[in-house]
C-alpha cells in the first residue's frame, strides 16, 4: 500500500505534538484524579522500577554477551526505523493491519497479529534509544520516529473508536502491553494529551469488566497478562485506582484448582481446560507475576499473603520438575513445540530468569536453593546454554550472568526423584545421569492442542509418548529440528495406528480427548508405577501401556493393542535424532548392524539392542524388531503456518514393533535403559533374574524386581497378581525396604473406585502411618487395607507405611 506522505514528514509533525499541546493549554498530570495516597513521585519510582525490569541493571555493555546482545538490539532496530513508512493501515508496508472484512476468522487473526508486530517493533526501537551500546542511543530520530508511531497507531487504530476484530488477545494483551512498556520507556517525551489517549485506548479495549469473574479468557495466564497491562496503564496514567484494581484481581490466579484452568496442588497446570501447558502459559504465568511482585514490592498494591506463598511454592512444585540441564520438556509445552527458532531450552531459559526474579521476594532458604538449582541448569546444558540465547533479552542475561559470576552459589545437583501430576497426565523421573518422562491423554486432558495453525500434526503427542535425555548426552534430541521432520506416527514410546491423519485432527482448538479415564499411577517419592488406557485419535485403535520406573532403567508394558482401522498398528520403542550427520552403531544380539542410511532390518526374536551413545533396550520376553535408518525433510510451515518453508533434513535411527494390521490382543514389553553401554545391555538381558513380569494382560500389568524389593501391578480390573489382590481398578506399589518396613503407595487412577480393598500377603506387624482415606488397616499373616471412597481424591497416591514381620 503506498504511502501518501513520507516518514520524515510524518515524525517531523508528531515530534511537533509537544509544543501543540502545549498552546491548546492540554493540563499535564494524571488521567484520573487520583483518589489514593500515592503521589507523581510514587508513579514516577514505579516506572523507574519498571524500566529496570525491561532493560536490566548492573551489566558492562561493553562486555560480552552484553556487547552483542546490545549491537543486535541497535541493528534490528536500524532496520525497523529504515523500514517505517506511515501510511492509511499500517506503519511498514508489510504490516498491513486494516482488515477489509474485520471478523473473527483466520484472516482477521492475522490483521489483528500485525498490530502487535508493530507495537512491538515501536518497543523495539524505544530499548535501542535507551539502552547504552546499541548505536542509537539517545538518537533524536528514532524517538520522534517512536512517538510519531504511537500516534499513527492510535489515530488509525488502537483507539475508544475502533471495535476489536480477530484474536481477543492482539487487542487485551499483546498490543496494550507492548505500547504500555513503550509509554515507560519515553515517558518523559510524551505529552499528557498523549498519555491520555493512549491510556482510553487501554481502557477501551481492557474495560474493568474483564475482572468481574475468574472465566473464560480472563483466567491464568491471560488474567496475570491482563492484570499487567492494567497496572502499567494506571502507572502510565498515574491512576492508583487501576492499579489497585488490578493487583486485586491476580487473586484468583494463586489458589489451587481442582477443575480447569490454573495451578493443581500436584503441581499441575492447564490452561485452556485441558492442556498441560507449564512450558507456555505457565511459563507467561509466572513471568508475568514474577514482574509484577517485583514491580509492586514497597507501594501500597505489594502483592503478598498466603496467595504469594502459593505461587512461590509452585516453582518446586511444577516448575522445577520439567525443567532439566537447561532445557523445558516438550510434553508442558503443547502449540510451542511447533514454532520454528524455539526449542525445549529457548523455552527453559525465561523461566530460569523468572525464578531468580522470584526468588528475590522469597526466603532466604529458598532464594539460596533455587539460585543453586538454576546455576546446575546453566552449567550442564552443553547444547545451547542460557548465556548464549541472543533473543534472551538483556534483562534476563544480566540475571543469569550475575548468577554466572556469583563464586558463592555452587551449582546444585539434579535431584533423584519421580513425580506424578495425576491432573494432567504427566509423569517425570530423574535417576543419576538421566531423566525421562511421559505424556499421555486423559478424558480430562487433550490428546493434543490444535489452534491458529500450529502444532498440526501433535495428534500422538499423548498417546504415551516418552522423552528421556542424558545428564551429557542427549540434550539436542528435541532441539534440532526434530519436530518438523520427525514421523509422526513413531513418536518415542507410543503406540499408534498408521492410519493417516489429516493435519489438525480433531479440529481447530478441537482439544479432542478419549473417552478413557483410567490414566494415572503411584510413586512412593523415587520409584512409580504408571498406566495409560490408551484410545487412539481418530481410530479404533485401544491398549493398556504401562511404565514402572526403576533406579536405572524403565520397564515398559503393552497390551490388549486391538484394532480395526484396517491398518498396522506400531509400538515405537525409540525414535533417535541423530541430527545432519549421525551414525552411531546399532547392535542387535551382539551383531553390530549396517550403518547406512536407508538401511532397515527385522530380528525375530530379538533378546537387546544398543545404540551408541544413546541407551540399551532389553526385551525380556524376546521381540520381533524392526529398525530403520533414515533421512526425513520437512518445513516447519508443515506443523504450523507461520513457520518457515524452507526445507530441514535430519537423520533417524527407529526401533520398533509392528502389531500387523487390525491386531487382536498384541502386546510388547521392553526395558530402556538410558546411558547404557552395550556390555551392560547384554548383561542385563542374560539375567533373568533380574525382573519378574508377573502380568501382561488387558487385565493386570504388573512387575516385581527382587534385588529393589520393588513390586507394582495396574490393575485395570478387580483381580489377584503373584501376592497383591485388588477389589477395583487401581494402582498399587510396594517396597520393601532394608530397614524391616515397606511402603505400600494405592491409588484410584480411574476416579471411579467408591470402596477399595487391597491385600498384600505378606506377614506385617504394625501399621506405622496412613492417610485418612484408609477406613481400615488388619495385619497379621496378610496385610488387608479397606479403603473408603477414593473418588474425590482424583488418583492421588495413597501412602501407606508398615513394620514387616
Amino acid at each position: 500500500m503506498p504511502s501518501p506522505w513520507s516518514r520524515r514528514a510524518f515524525v517531523q509533525v508528531a515530534a511537533a505534538a509537544p509544543l501543540a499541546a502545549a498552546v491548546a493549554g492540554v493540563a499535564a498530570g494524571p488521567v484520573h484524579a487520583a483518589e489514593a495516597t500515592a503521589t507523581g513521585a510514587d508513579f514516577a519510582a514505579l516506572r523507574a522500577k519498571w524500566r529496570e525490569l525491561m532493560l536490566g541493571t548492573a551489566f558492562n555493555p561493553a562486555a560480552e554477551p552484553f556487547r552483542k546482545l546490545l549491537a543486535d538490539l541497535g541493528a534490528a532496530a536500524r532496520a525497523q526505523l529504515a523500514g517505517m513508512a506511515p501510511a492509511p493501515g499500517s506503519l511498514w508496508p508489510d504490516l498491513v493491519w486494516a482488515d477489509p472484512e474485520p471478523d473473527t476468522d483466520a484472516e482477521s487473526y492475522t490483521y489483528s497479529a500485525r498490530i502487535v508486530t508493530s507495537c512491538t517493533r515501536l518497543n523495539t526501537m524505544a530499548q535501542a534509544y535507551c539502552q547504552p551500546g546499541t548505536g542509537l542511543t539517545g538518537n533524536a530520530e528514532v524517538r520522534d520516529a517512536v512517538l510519531a508511531g504511537l500516534d499513527h497507531l492510535h489515530a488509525e487504530v488502537y483507539n475508544d473508536r475502533t471495535a476489536p476484530y480477530g484474536n481477543w488477545w492482539s487487542w487485551q494483551i499483546g498490543a496494550a502491553q507492548s505500547l504500555m512498556d513503550t509509554c515507560v520507556l519515553l515517558y518523559d517525551h510524551l505529552t499528557p494529551a498523549r498519555i491520555d489517549k493512549l491510556c482510553r485506548a487501554v481502557d477501551h479495549f481492557v474495560p474493568d469488566r474483564v475482572f468481574d469473574s475468574y472465566t473464560g479468557t480472563s483466567t491464568g495466564a491471560n488474567r496475570v497478562d491482563l492484570c499487567r497491562a492494567v497496572v502499567l496503564r494506571g502507572i502510565v496514567g498515574e491512576n492508583p485506582d487501576k492499579v489497585a484494581l488490578a493487583s486485586r484481581a491476580l487473586a484468583p490466579v494463586f489458589p489451587y484448582v481442582t477443575s480447569g484452568d490454573g495451578f493443581y496442588a500436584d503441581g499441575s497446570f492447564i490452561q485452556h481446560r485441558n492442556v498441560p501447558y507449564i512450558g507456555g502459559y505457565g511459563s507467561v504465568l509466572h513471568d508475568g507475576v514474577g514482574r509484577l511482585m517485583a514491580l509492586l514490592r514497597g507501594s501500597d498494591w505489594e502483592i503478598g499473603g498466603a496467595g504469594a506463598q502459593l505461587f512461590l511454592d509452585t516453582i518446586d512444585r511444577a516448575i522445577a520438575p520439567f525443567l532439566y540441564n537447561g532445557l523445558m520438556m516438550d510434553n508442558v509445552s503443547s502449540r510451542g513445540i511447533s514454532r520454528a527458532g524455539t526449542s525445549d531450552h529457548s523455552r527453559a531459559h525465561p523461566l530460569m530468569a523468572t525464578i531468580l526474579l522470584v526468588g528475590q521476594g522469597a526466603s532466604a532458604e529458598e532464594n539460596a536453593r533455587w539460585r543453586a538449582m538454576v546455576k546446575g541448569w546453566l552449567r550442564r546444558d552443553y547444547h545451547y546454554p542460557a548465556l548464549s540465547n541472543p533473543g534472551l533479552g538483556l534483562t534476563r542475561t544480566s540475571l543469569l550472568q550475575a548468577l554466572q559470576d556469583d563464586d558463592s552459589v555452587k551449582a546444585a545437583p539434579e535431584p533423584v526423584e519421580h513425580r506424578l501430576f495425576h491432573h494432567m497426565a504427566r509423569v517425570t523421573h530423574r535417576r543419576p545421569g538421566w531423566a525421562a518422562s511421559v505424556s499421555m491423554a486423559a478424558k480430562h486432558i487433550a490428546h493434543y492442542e490444535f489452534g491458529n495453525g500450529e502444532h498440526a500434526r501433535g495428534y500422538h503427542t499423548g498417546a504415551g509418548w516418552l522423552s528421556w535425555w542424558g545428564d551429557d548426552f542427549g540434550l539436542e534430541q528435541y532441539a534440532d529440528a526434530f519436530w518438523p521432520t520427525v514421523d509422526p506416527y513413531r513418536l518415542p514410546g507410543i503406540t499408534a495406528s498408521r492410519k493417516p491423519l489429516p493435519d489438525g485432527a480433531g479440529g481447530n482448538w478441537g482439544q479432542p480427548c478419549p473417552d478413557v479415564t483410567w490414566v494415572g499411577g503411584t510413586t512412593d517419592g523415587r520409584f512409580g508405577a504408571t498406566g495409560q488406557h490408551l484410545k487412539g485419535l481418530m481410530s479404533t485403535m485401544s491398549a493398556r501401556k504401562s511404565w514402572f520406573w526403576l533406579d536405572d532403567s524403565v520397564v515398559c508394558l503393552g497390551a490388549g493393542i486391538t484394532s480395526a482401522d484396517g491398518f498396522s498398528v506400531e509400538t515405537t520403542i525409540d525414535n533417535r535424532n541423530l541430527g545432519a550427520t549421525g551414525a552411531p552403531a546399532l547392535t542387535v544380539d551382539g551383531v553390530v548392524q549396517p550403518s547406512g542410511q536407508g538401511w532397515a532390518g527385522a530380528f525375530e526374536g530379538a533378546r537387546w539392542a544398543h545404540i551408541a551413545g544413546h541407551a540399551g533396550y532389553v526385551f525380556p520376553e524376546g521381540t520381533d524388531l524392526g529398525a530403520v535408518r533414515e533421512e526425513r525433510t520437512g518445513a516447519w510451515r508443515d506443523i504450523n503456518v507461520n513457520g518457515p518453508t524452507a526445507p530441514v533434513t535430519r537423520r533417524y535411527l527407529t526401533l520398533f514393533t509392528d502389531h500387523g494390521a487390525d491386531p487382536a490382543d498384541a502386546s510388547y514389553a521392553y526395558v530402556l535403559l538410558p546411558g547404557a553401554g552395550a556390555a551392560t545391555t547384554a548383561r542385563r538381558a542374560a539375567d533373568r533374574g533380574w525382573l519378574k513380569i508377573i502380568a501382561n494382560t488387558r487385565e493386570q500389568q504388573g512387575v516385581r524386581v527382587p534385588g529393589l524389593g520393588f513390586t507394582a501391578v495396574n490393575f485395570w480390573s478387580p483381580g489377584t497378581q503373584g501376592k497383591i489382590t485388588a477389589s477395583a481398578p487401581a494402582s498399587v506399589l510396594i517396597r520393601e525396604n532394608r530397614d524391616g518396613t515397606a511402603t505400600v503407595v494405592v491409588s484410584d487412577p480411574a476416579r471411579q473406585a467408591s470402596a477399595l480393598e487391597v491385600v498384600w500377603e505378606r506377614r506385617v506387624s504394625a501399621v506405622l502411618s496412613k492417610p485418612p482415606t484408609v477406613a481400615s488397616a488388619a495385619t497379621g499373616s496378610a496385610l488387608r487395607l479397606v479403603f473408603g471412597d477414593l473418588t474425590g481424591q482424583a488418583g492421588a497416591p495413597q501412602k501407606i507405611t508398615v513394620r514387616l514381620g
